[in-house]
């Protein structure tokens, strides 16, 4: 099998995963748009074998995978900042989230110990009755 149907076939399985991962919804736009990129540009390099080296030889790089290993770096590195970002962000919201129920936490059982302390209503009065309607009198 050629390099070129082994990157057609690893395309197509690349875009095939990420249209399926979000049909399910279990990948978020946003990062699945990034993967169908990638999966697209390794589709047309694969389509097309000498768009990589003529792109390598105008930006000047004399062979052309150190090109490719340039933009896969750039990629992984804007990834990499990318997620750590979201990563920053979420601990904030964790921590935000954390202080507010510990918040509510606090509230709840400074009620509890005000309700400890009050005499104890009954939810229901029993109904007055006749003696002389009870059995047996």
């Amino acid at each position: 099998m050629s390099v070129q149907v082994v990157g057609i076939i690893g395309a197509a399985m690349v875009l095939a995963v990420m249209v399926e991962l979000l049909r399910r919804r279990q990948l978020r736009e946003k990062y699945a748009a990034l993967w169908l990129l990638v999966g697209l540009a390794v589709l047309v390099l694969a389509l097309f074998p000498g768009l990589l080296a003529w792109v390598a030889n105008t930006l000047g790089f004399e062979v052309p995978s150190n090109f490719l290993f340039l933009v896969a770096l750039i990629l992984l590195l804007g990834v990499t900042v990318h997620l750590s970002w979201e990563l920053s962000r979420v601990e904030e919201e964790t921590r935000s989230l954390a202080e507010d129920v510990a918040l509510l936490r606090a509230d709840i059982e400074q009620v509890k110990a005000l309700d400890r302390h009050r005499p104890a209503k009954r939810l229901w009065q029993p109904a007055a009755t006749d003696d002389s309607e009870r059995p047996g009198r």
